[in-house]
């Protein structure tokens, strides 16, 4: 997912300083990741309550203090889905399922890095289990896939239109970003598109859940790659409608779906929330702007001079949040071990050259409080296709990054343009 806000720059925006106040957890940092299930109780991830008593059962306490407490509340709803079961009841134990899903995947993002930490693995595993157990049950059982590619498969999930089980609809894929997991984006998008009517499909890419949690594999710049795997895997169902495939990206799938996209002709839609142009120019600005740097020496950031990359490391090291933006989650889903090497890997990730070989009606999101939304102007002028812009305001509660205060806004908006797209 969902980056944290201004995933790869220096500001905290996630909310604005007035909203502090009201937050659920004591530590801000905590805060932006422990309340992302609120953003699922629309689609049946998680209840205001149990995610408010997480947080006080955090208190004052430290990353193991909050990861441990996801995990118990974790394990307390997939005990009483067991309970459930046992007794027959099978729509309370898929509904305690999901919701266990989603806690366990809340759990271990502040513990991200390299080496893995047993701890993640051991909840992200309860979390994929807990998930299967969910949608195992019920009259249109899903079924964990395997995506070929290469030498590794991706793991996906087809989800189903909602009362069009058996029927060739349209499809949408699913793309995710930087650290969200494929439970994030069933609650996120998946539940809301199979409502619409939708089936949907759901995949872990290189460097994202699995494929890097369980194989290590790092994120790749050539997303286009990616996509052409899974359109060829989408379009050998059966009950998709190979002439309506939309491909929706989230968070830094905003990028990535784009760069897809970008070569991959068999699709007809084309969703990206936020737009996002570059990873590498968020960090280009503040080099240029706060250290005083010239442009022209800071076109290639995994050149520049030690002694800027010595005093950004200094500044991102002290500094919690940006430690685990860039040290924690950034090398590790890179795959580097320094801040030149993550300069550098990130560079490729641009759309300069590829923006306007996208050839399918697009949709861009700009959300206010994104600094990732602040470049989806000149996104949409670079594209050569039909395009649509859609924003989103603090009026409507649908501020920050990927209006999770108000995800069902997003989804009803985003819905309504595909059906006129697919009409």
């Amino acid at each position: 997912m969902i980056a944290v806000t201004c995933a790869w720059t220096w500001r905290r925006c996630n909310r604005p300083p007035e909203r502090l106040p009201t937050m659920l957890f004591k530590n801000e940092f905590h805060d932006d990741f422990g309340t992302w299930p609120l953003a699922y109780i629309p689609y049946g991830g998680a209840d205001f309550g149990e995610v408010r008593a997480v947080a006080d059962a955090v208190g004052d306490g430290d990353d193991g203090a909050f990861h441990e407490a996801f995990v118990a509340a974790g394990d307390r709803l997939k005990g009483e889905g067991d309970e459930a079961l046992a007794k027959g009841h099978e729509v309370s134990a898929r509904e305690s399922y999901l919701r266990a899903s989603t806690f366990y995947a809340a759990s271990f993002h502040p513990i991200f890095g390299a080496p893995v930490d047993p701890r993640l693995l051991a909840a992200y595993r309860k979390q994929v289990a807990a998930l299967n157990a969910a949608l195992a049950l019920g009259p249109h059982p899903v079924k964990p896939l395997s995506i070929p590619f290469g030498e590794t498969p991706m793991p996906g999930y087809f989800i189903p239109a909602h009362g069009f089980e058996t029927e060739r609809r349209p499809l949408v894929i699913l793309n995710n970003g930087y650290d969200a997991t494929i439970t994030d984006t069933y609650f996120a998008s998946a539940v809301a598109a199979s409502r619409r009517g939708y089936h949907a499909l759901l995949f872990d890419g290189p460097g994202q859940g699995a494929m890097l949690y369980e194989e290590g594999i790092p994120l790749r710049p050539d997303w286009e790659v990616v996509v052409n795997a899974v359109v060829d895997f989408a379009v050998a169902l059966p009950l998709v409608d190979p002439e309506r495939i939309a491909l929706y990206g989230w968070s830094l799938g905003g990028h990535l779906a784009p760069r897809g996209a970008s070569g991959e002709p068999r699709l007809a839609a084309l969703i990206a929330d936020p737009g996002t142009w570059s990873i590498a120019d968020g960090f280009r600005k503040v080099v240029v702007s706060k250290f005083g740097i010239a442009p022209e020496a800071a076109a290639d950031l995994g050149t520049l001079d030690q002694a800027v990359i010595d005093r950004l490391d200094a500044i991102i090291r002290k500094d919690r949040t940006l430690h685990w933006k860039i040290v924690q989650r950034g090398f590790w889903v890179h795959g580097v071990d320094n801040l030149r090497a993550f300069f550098a890997s990130a560079e490729p990730f641009a759309l300069k050259g590829r923006a306007e070989l996208v050839q399918c009606p697009t949709l861009i999101t700009q959300t206010e409080g994104d600094a990732l939304a602040e470049d989806a102007g000149t996104f949409l002028d670079a594209l050569t296709c039909p395009t649509t812009l859609l924003s989103f305001t603090a009026a409507e509660g649908a501020d920050g990054h990927c209006e999770m205060q108000n995800r069902s806004l997003l989804n009803r908006r985003v819905f309504d343009w595909l059906d006129e797209q697919f009409a």
